[in-house]
């Protein structure tokens, strides 16, 4: 290759596919405080041996509980959400914020407008 660089180093440079089209599936009902929300997750790269996937995440409005046991780091693409602690730390999020969520959070996503982010999770 360019460099002299062979297949093996050229291998840990992963590009990722755009987005594809995944199915909505509604939140657990159990889950579910207000609305009626539908999410999709498009995984766009997995590493099982490392627990590390990365992609796309879009929900419509609404608001669940959520309880965390990986580490998620999320950029907001489009859309506003506020995701709240049980302990009441908040964040306000819309296009260009990144947060993290960190394994043992327990407390509740809304989405105030059709949201879209994209994310790295790692088990």
């Amino acid at each position: 290759g360019p460099g002299g660089l062979g297949g093996a180093a050229m291998s840990r440079l992963v590009q990722l596919p755009p987005a594809g089209v995944a199915e909505w599936s509604p939140i657990a009902p159990e889950k579910v405080i207000s609305g009626e929300p539908v999410a999709r997750t498009i995984v766009l790269y997995e590493n099982p041996a490392r627990g590390l996937a990365a992609g796309e995440w879009e929900a419509s409005p609404g608001k669940w509980r959520i309880a965390y046991t990986e580490w998620e780091y999320m950029e907001i693409i489009s859309g506003a959400c506020v995701v709240e602690g049980d302990d009441g730390r908040r964040i306000e999020a819309g296009p260009g914020d990144k947060f993290v969520i960190e394994p043992g959070f327990t407390g509740t996503w809304e989405v105030l407008s059709a949201l879209r982010k994209s994310w790295v999770i790692q088990e």
